[in-house]
């Protein structure tokens, strides 16, 4: 495993936390291994391994994007991450106006919907 690779997986693991790595590693085959290196060492071990951001604020970059394309299932786990990473609801909350400002309100709308349901599932009151 290269430096990029552990440094990768030690913040994918503060991040999205151990139970959910060692799902994804479960279930990685020799299908999709060489995606899971590719993003344990670009995504992980690059961009958020990154100290110019804390990982509240990319967090929330996160969020943004992943709501202004409508990945749903990447934009719910990394809602479950923010426990991790520091952004509040109330974060979250100014994240998705600023998506319906620049991305549209359909968008943001969805997001919202979804980030109540993510956050009832997480025992979170909003």
């Amino acid at each position: 495993m290269t430096g990029r690779a552990k440094s990768g997986e030690a913040v994918r693991r503060k991040v999205l936390g151990d139970a959910h790595v060692d799902r994804a590693k479960a279930a990685t085959s020799a299908f999709d291994a060489p995606f899971q290196e590719l993003i344990t060492e670009s995504a992980w071990g690059t961009v958020w391994a990154s100290h110019q951001i804390s990982l509240r604020d990319r967090s929330m970059l996160t969020l943004a994007l992943l709501a202004a394309q409508g990945m749903d299932d990447e934009f719910a786990m990394h809602l479950r991450a923010t426990v991790n990473t520091g952004a509040s609801p109330e974060d979250v909350r100014e994240v998705l106006m600023h998506v319906a400002i620049y991305a549209g309100v359909p968008r943001a709308n969805h997001a919202l919907k979804l980030a109540k349901a993510t956050y009832a599932e997480m025992g979170i009151t909003v």
